[in-house]
């Protein structure tokens, strides 16, 4: 007699795994069309705003900081950094919201949505890693392998941190939909806390910790430290580092697989 066996727990998983595939190269995409959708130079767009404010900012402040020579180079660093920080975070936290049609008539996990919100930040983002290294390398300043892959690491822990923020403010928005207005003014005001602007040495050594806090700074810190200095933060450091972006995103799925699964009822 023929025995009947049950649904291969790894083949459904592979197919799941599939769909989602799909479903993620679909909202990537179909984000990207949206958001430049006719307009005359498409994708630019994405990079004349940090570029712009870089012009505006070395033309403010070159003056000021006239005797450090790469200053230029860790303004514009730090802008497009920055940049990512605040535009990926800024629409992670209104993903749920903007994309709820899809989140109440389609099977498949919500988080999706949240992390495919970032796309074009972080297609942006690409763009400048590679742009920054050439403008490197026909500078003489290409950084060696392992100082671009510190950097890259460094590149890695600023997506998770913004993908926590992102999880979290995404699951809280539906229920306190001031907490984009609330992170508008974070954004604004972390702006000038970060060192962007000001190289962080003009500060007394005992406020460092306190920026040092604020996410966006070691990030900052360590990619101009490997690509324009040459010089390797230390292990403590990285350790640091890395237990902040763990944390920040372990607590944004956690936050978000408390409230995500009840989002249904405040869209």
């Amino acid at each position: 007699m023929r025995q009947v066996s049950g649904s291969d727990p790894a083949r459904s998983t592979g197919r799941d795994a599939e769909q989602w595939a799909g479903l993620i190269w679909t909202l990537v995409r179909t984000d990207f069309k949206a958001r430049y959708h006719g307009t005359l130079s498409g994708f630019v767009w994405a990079l004349l705003k940090p570029v712009t404010m870089f012009f505006v900012l070395i033309g403010v402040f070159s003056f000021i900081f006239a005797s450090d020579p790469v200053y230029s180079r860790n303004l514009i660093l730090g802008l497009f950094l920055w940049d990512f920080f605040a535009e990926g975070s800024k629409a992670g936290i209104i993903s749920m919201h903007i994309k709820g049609y899809l989140v109440t008539k389609a099977r498949f996990p919500s988080w999706i949505v949240v992390v495919t919100s970032m796309s074009n930040a972080l297609i942006t983002l690409g763009v400048f890693v590679l742009v920054i290294l050439t403008f490197l390398a026909v500078g003489g300043g290409v950084p060696d392998v392992t100082h671009l892959l510190l950097f890259l690491s460094y590149v890695a822990a600023l997506v998770a941190i913004v993908t926590g923020i992102s999880l979290a403010g995404s699951a809280l928005f539906l229920r306190y939909r001031d907490l984009n207005q609330v992170w508008d003014v974070i954004i604004q005001a972390g702006f000038f806390i970060a060192p962007i602007v000001f190289p962080l040495k003009i500060l007394p050594e005992r406020f460092h910790f306190y920026l040092y806090i604020w996410p966006p700074t070691p990030i900052i810190q360590f990619s101009r430290a490997v690509l324009v200095d040459h010089a390797t933060p230390t292990f403590k450091a990285h350790l640091m580092l890395l237990a902040m972006s763990l944390t920040i995103l372990a607590t944004g799925s956690l936050i978000f697989r408390r409230y995500a699964p009840r989002a249904v009822e405040y869209l």
